[in-house]
Formats: structure tokens, C-alpha cells, sequence
């Protein structure tokens, strides 16, 4: 089973985003027994607080649920939990690295370093775009599924 974990700062858009995105994806494809998937925040503001509406609002034209998600915060023991923790930008990236403190089996990435074009992804939050935000959560999933599958670490039919 590939273990993942998004993370965002506040686990309210980004990263639920791309959790119900890509527990989508799989889904539609026959892969759902092959993941776990989940989401987490690097901070504590937001945590017991439910999917941002924005995000909600996005992934419902989708035909997406994000139904009894609530934020909860990135431990260190997730590190041994999870086989990729993937966060959306540097930032995240950072206070990553300041929660599990070290990377040696190089699980930590931003989700589109998968991507052809590596780069961080905006916070709708600030942003006030979820739609520039889902287009990059969908390129990012599409492309860590391509990584997966090249480097066998998928079983197709």
C-alpha cells in the first residue's frame, strides 16, 4: 500500500484539495485498495476546523465529498507512517522539515516536483483562486500517479 500525506499550513485548502483529488483519481481507476491517503497542516490554527468552503465549493463541481474532513496538525511520527509527505510549497516544505526533522529515506517533496514544471502552489486562502489552485492539485496528482506508475510502484490491471 503507497502511504500519502499532503500537507499545507492550515489543512483547510490546499492540502485536503489534493487529498480528495486524488482519492478520486484512484478511485475512478481501480487503485483505491493500492493507497491510503490523507492531509495535514504544518500549524495549529486551524485544527478541528472543517474544509475551507472555497475548497468545498471546487471539488462539489467536481463531484468530490471532502464530508467529516476537519484539520488536524503533521506529527513527526507521521514520517515513519507515511511513504511520501508532499507538501504544496517551500514554506511547507520548511516547517516540514522543522516537525520530522530530517528527510533520510527522501520522502519530503512539493506535490508539483512531480510535474514538468516544479513549482510551489498558491494559497487559495490568500489567493482567493481556487480554480488556478485545483488546476495545479490536479496536474501535481496526474503527475505523481505517472511517478508511481513508472517506478512500478503501482499494480495495474
Amino acid at each position: 500500500m503507497i502511504k500519502i500525506l499532503f500537507i499545507c499550513h492550515g489543512n483547510i485548502c490546499r492540502s485536503p484539495m489534493a487529498e480528495f483529488v486524488l482519492k478520486d483519481m484512484v478511485a475512478r481507476r481501480g487503485l483505491k485498495d493500492q493507497f491510503y491517503i490523507a492531509s495535514a497542516a504544518t500549524s495549529r490554527e486551524e485544527i478541528g476546523n472543517p474544509v475551507h468552503r472555497g475548497t468545498r465549493e471546487k471539488l462539489r463541481e467536481h463531484g468530490i465529498s471532502t464530508a467529516g474532513k476537519c484539520a488536524v496538525q503533521l506529527k513527526k511520527s507521521d514520517y515513519e507512517a507515511f511513504d511520501y509527505l508532499l507538501g504544496m510549497e517551500k514554506w511547507n516544505i520548511s516547517n516540514i522539515m522543522r516537525i520530522i526533522g530530517t528527510d533520510p529515506d527522501h520522502k519530503v517533496y512539493r506535490l508539483l516536483d512531480f510535474s514538468d514544471r516544479p513549482r510551489d502552489i498558491a494559497d487559495p486562502w490568500y489567493t482567493g483562486n481556487f480554480d488556478v489552485t485545483y488546476d495545479d492539485v490536479v496536474e501535481g496528482c496526474e503527475a505523481l500517479l505517472a511517478y508511481l506508475e513508472k517506478n512500478g510502484e503501482i499494480r495495474t490491471r
